[in-house]
């Protein structure tokens, strides 16, 4: 590992309640300290309020990170998802036509809330390595697919999100200490990973670093904002940036 003061990147990088520390490796909790000040440090990371990003050419999100408001629009269905990630609430529009059943407004609910934490942890996975219900173990050092070396971290999970039993190991670059791949499992107990991509073509924005190339897959459209006009984001209406 780098020469850094980890124990002063502890300090400033405390874990989030319901994370696994007793079971996690010791320097396995270093090195994801040391990711997060590559990221551009926990400060920063907390006084982010708005991410924009499009996943894979599919839909586009705008996430309110300090107050869970989300908004999801999904052109291939004229639909658009306004939702608390909180408290799991919100309005949908499909095809037009806003939803109003309450059975239907739950499940459609609940639907935008999957799409947002897979489509988030693409964008943000290297800020959640001490998330509540993540055990990581360092799994040594490996060659990834560009032929540098790498720090392997293992995350599992328990008891949070919609898929626990995916496992993922990423790679962290031993000069940067920035996330430059990863292989998802879709179960622990596999060995060979169902895929793995890279995690390429760090930018900055407004203080913390995003990654958008995954190899054949990607993520566009980043943006980070302090401020954006609310009234017209979060309503059930066409609302674009440009």
């Amino acid at each position: 590992m780098s020469e850094v003061n980890t124990a002063g990147l502890a300090e400033t990088n405390p874990a989030a309640e319901g994370f696994n520390s007793a079971a996690s490796d010791p320097e396995a909790i270093e090195i994801a300290d040391e990711v997060m000040e590559a990221m551009g440090g926990r400060a920063a990371w907390d006084n982010t309020r708005y991410l924009r990003w499009t996943f894979f050419g599919r839909r586009t999100l705008l996430w309110d990170k300090q107050t869970g408001d989300v908004r999801i629009d999904v052109p291939a269905d004229s639909a658009i998802y306004l939702i608390n990630v909180n408290e799991d609430n919100g309005q949908v529009m499909m095809r037009g036509e806003e939803i109003t059943n309450p059975d239907s407004l739950a499940k459609y609910v609940e639907q935008g809330k999957k799409m947002w934490v897979n489509d988030s942890y693409w964008l943000v996975m290297p800020y959640k390595l001490k998330d509540s219900g993540v055990t990581l173990a360092y799994a040594g050092e490996d060659t990834m697919q560009t032929g540098d070396m790498a720090d392997v971290l293992e995350l599992r999970f328990e008891n949070v999100g919609f898929t626990p039993q995916n496992k993922y190991r990423v790679y962290v670059d031993k000069n940067d200490r920035l996330i430059k791949q990863w292989a998802y499992y879709s179960e622990a107990s596999l060995d060979s990973p169902n895929f793995i991509t890279p995690w390429a073509d760090y930018q900055e924005y407004d203080g913390i670093k995003l990654s958008g190339n995954r190899g054949d897959r990607g993520l566009s459209d980043i943006g980070v904002f302090d401020s954006i006009p609310r009234q017209d984001a979060f309503t059930l209406n066409p609302f674009s940036f440009n």
